[in-house]
C-alpha cells in the first residue's frame, strides 16, 4: 500500500494520461466536471505560508423560474496531529485549536458558510491502543467544554456554522463517553449534537472499548444555509444510516472520518458518492492525514507482531453531489481545506429525474425489516 510519498490519484492520472484519455477517465470517475472556484489570491498565500492545501470547486444546478439558486459554501478540513501522541494532553489540544483556527481563517476568506472538521479532531485517534489513560482525558462536554467554547467564538466571528466532532464526556449520564459531533450555529449558539450510530470492531478499530453506539437517532439540523446531518465515520458503510438522515430532510450530509489505507482506501471514493446519488443530497467525506505513533505497542488480534501505529490515514477528502458528480480529492499526505459551492436546488432537480424517493418501497422494507429483527424470524427462502 502506498504511503505518504504517493500524493493523490488525481496527480497520478494527470501525470500519466494524455489529455483526451484524462477527460474520459475523469468523466467516469467524477461525473460531470465541477467548475473551479475563483478563490482569493490572499487565501492561497496564507494557506501556502501555513503549509496546507487549498482547493475550491462549484456544483451548479439548472436555472428555475420560481426558485432562486440556493448556494452555500462548505469547507472540509483534513489535518495531521501537530504534536506527538505522547505530548501532554493540554498541549496537544491547544496545538490542534491553533491549527484549526488558522485553517478556518482561510475558510472565512473563501466565503465558507459551513465548515466540518475530521472525526475526533482534538486528539490522536488512539482507540487502537485499548488503553484508557491518557486518551480518555481528551473527552469534553459537548455543551460547554473548552473545544465547544472555542468553536462558538469562531462561529460567531465568521458567521459560520461549525461541525465539531469530539470525544464527548456525558456528565449528565454517569460520565460515559460518546463519539459525538457538536453542531454550532453561525450565531455562536450550540444548535445540538449527534452521535456515531455504528461502532467498528474491525482490526485496530477497538472503539467499543471506549464508547457504544449512539442513542440520538438521525437528527437533521436546520441552519440558515440549509439542512445538514452528520454521519460519523463507520456509519458510511451502512446505507440505511445515510437513508434515515435523508428521510429526515438532510440536504448535506457530512461524514467526518478517521480511516487507514490498508483497510478502506478502495471503498473511500465509492461510499459517500453512492450515498449522494441514492439519497438525492450532497455528501462530504473527510479523513485525517498521516501516521500516528503511540508510546506502547499493541496487537491487532490477527497473529501479527505488535506495533505502535494505527496505519496511514490517507486524507483524500471530497464532496459528492446527487447527480453523481464529485470534486477531486484533497491530497493523501497534506493538511488541507476543500471549499465547495453547492446549489441545493440540485437535490430536488435530481429527485425529479431519478425519483428514488418516489419509487422507494419504504413500506415494504419497513414491514419485512420489522419481521427480520424478531428472534423467531425465518428468512423467506423458496425451495423445491
Amino acid at each position: 500500500m502506498a504511503g505518504p510519498e504517493w500524493q493523490s490519484l488525481e496527480q497520478c492520472l494527470e501525470k500519466h494520461l494524455p489529455p483526451a484519455d484524462l477527460r474520459e477517465v475523469k468523466r467516469i470517475l467524477y461525473g460531470k466536471e465541477t467548475r473551479k472556484l475563483d478563490l482569493p489570491s490572499r487565501a492561497f498565500e496564507v494557506a501556502s505560508a501555513a503549509d496546507f492545501e487549498l482547493q475550491g470547486y462549484a456544483f451548479e444546478a439548472a436555472a428555475e423560474q420560481l426558485r432562486r439558486p440556493r448556494t452555500v459554501r462548505v469547507g472540509l478540513v483534513q489535518n495531521r496531529i501537530p504534536l506527538p501522541a505522547d505530548a501532554p494532553v493540554a498541549e496537544q489540544v491547544s496545538a490542534l485549536h491553533r491549527r484549526i483556527e488558522a485553517i478556518v481563517e482561510v475558510a472565512a476568506m473563501c466565503g465558507v458558510n459551513i465548515v466540518c472538521f475530521q472525526e475526533a479532531w482534538t486528539m490522536p485517534f488512539a482507540f487502537c491502543t485499548r488503553e484508557k489513560l491518557p486518551w480518555t482525558e481528551f473527552a469534553e462536554s459537548a455543551e460547554d467544554g473548552p473545544t465547544t467554547r472555542f468553536c462558538q467564538k469562531l462561529a460567531k466571528k465568521h458567521n459560520m456554522v461549525i461541525v465539531s466532532p469530539i470525544l464527548e464526556r456525558d456528565g449528565a449520564h454517569g460520565d460515559v463517553l460518546w463519539n459525538t459531533a457538536v453542531v454550532i450555529s453561525n450565531s455562536g449558539a450550540v444548535l445540538g449534537k449527534t452521535r456515531k450510530n455504528h461502532i467498528p470492531r474491525v482490526g485496530d478499530f477497538n472503539e467499543s472499548t471506549y464508547y457504544m453506539e449512539g442513542n440520538l437517532g438521525h437528527p437533521v439540523f436546520q441552519t440558515p444555509f440549509g439542512r445538514i446531518a452528520v454521519n460519523i465515520c463507520y456509519g458510511r458503510h451502512h446505507p440505511l444510516n445515510w437513508l434515515l438522515y435523508s428521510i429526515n430532510g438532510a440536504e448535506i450530509i457530512f461524514n467526518p472520518s478517521a480511516t487507514i489505507g490498508a483497510l478502506s482506501e478502495s471503498m473511500w471514493p465509492i461510499e459517500a458518492r453512492n450515498a449522494a446519488i441514492a439519497n438525492h443530497c450532497f455528501t462530504c467525506a473527510i479523513n485525517r492525514v498521516g501516521k500516528e505513533y503511540f508510546p506502547n505497542e499493541f496487537t491487532s488480534g490477527d497473529g501479527k507482531k505488535a506495533h505502535q501505529d494505527f496505519g496511514y490515514f490517507y486524507g483524500s477528502s471530497y464532496v459528492a453531489a446527487p447527480d453523481s458528480s464529485r470534486t477531486p480529492g484533497l491530497s493523501r499526505n497534506r493538511d488541507g481545506l476543500l471549499v465547495a459551492e453547492l446549489d441545493l436546488n440540485l437535490c430536488r432537480q435530481v429527485n425529479d429525474v431519478w425519483t428514488f424517493k418516489m419509487t422507494g418501497r419504504y413500506e415494504m422494507y419497513a414491514r419485512e425489516l420489522a419481521e427480520a429483527v424478531k428472534p423467531n424470524y425465518r428468512p423467506n427462502i423458496v425451495t423445491e
